[in-house]
């Protein structure tokens, strides 16, 4: 008792009494991040354009997710952001069919608080879309500008605002059912760079619609995922 005594005398009155405050108040709990429910699919399914549908995209994001570890909050699942033309003649339109947000990715990062963020319905730009967040569901970046190869043209088959564009031309690769050297995708930046156009849902289109084509124009097949709520 005595040498604990002479221990705690020896101690600044500082160090005691910032000794005491840590224990009345510990530091608060890190809070844990925010779980995946956006990513760029770090490969697209090898078959150019042609996606098997929309049910095939929506079935390729869930894979990757799930092959990356990821747990869904209850009551979310995996769409692919694509726009295409239903069979009743009726536009699909790639917003729709996302939820209302918010969306995270891989390191819980906030890419856009609701819909109207993401597509900067009022405020442009209010989305975290580019190339340091826009992550592949492993966390990993994509290539862009500068880099070899640049693969920064992402399938969307939309406009800015994340809609069908409208008249007969070709923006979809057929509904994501061609791989032909035919036929077209509009295809977003997720890099906000280059071709005079930084959009990253309404950039341009591809130069058709085979894996080559994709490659060529400056992408790889690949497409955004947010889990729809």
């Amino acid at each position: 008792m005595r040498i604990v005594h002479r221990v705690l005398a020896g101690l600044p009155v500082a160090t005691l009494c910032s000794a005491g405050a840590f224990a009345q108040n510990p530091p608060a709990p890190q809070q844990p991040a925010a779980p995946m429910t956006f990513f760029i699919t770090s490969a697209g399914k090898g078959d150019g354009a042609n996606l098997g549908g929309l049910e095939g995209a929506d079935a390729h994001c869930a894979s990757l997710a799930q092959a990356a570890g990821a747990q869904l909050p209850t009551g979310r699942m995996w769409r692919a952001y694509l726009s295409a033309v239903g069979t009743n003649g009726q536009p699909i339109h790639a917003r729709d069919r996302i939820g209302a947000g918010p969306w995270h990715n891989a390191k819980g990062a906030l890419i856009a608080a609701t819909v109207a963020d993401l597509h900067g319905d009022i405020v442009r730009d209010r989305n975290q879309i580019n190339k340091a967040n826009a992550l592949t569901e492993k966390g990993q970046p994509v290539n862009g500008v500068g880099d070899t190869p640049n693969t920064h043209d992402i399938l969307t088959g939309s406009d800015t605002e994340g809609r069908a564009l409208p008249g007969t031309a070709d923006t979809n690769c057929s509904n994501w059912t061609s791989n032909a050297a035919t036929g077209s995708a509009m295809l977003g930046h997720h890099d906000r760079t280059g071709g005079g156009n930084t959009s990253w849902n309404g950039a341009h289109p591809s130069r058709g619609c085979s894996q080559a084509n994709l490659v060529a124009t400056g992408g790889a097949g690949l497409f955004y995922c947010f889990a729809a709520n």
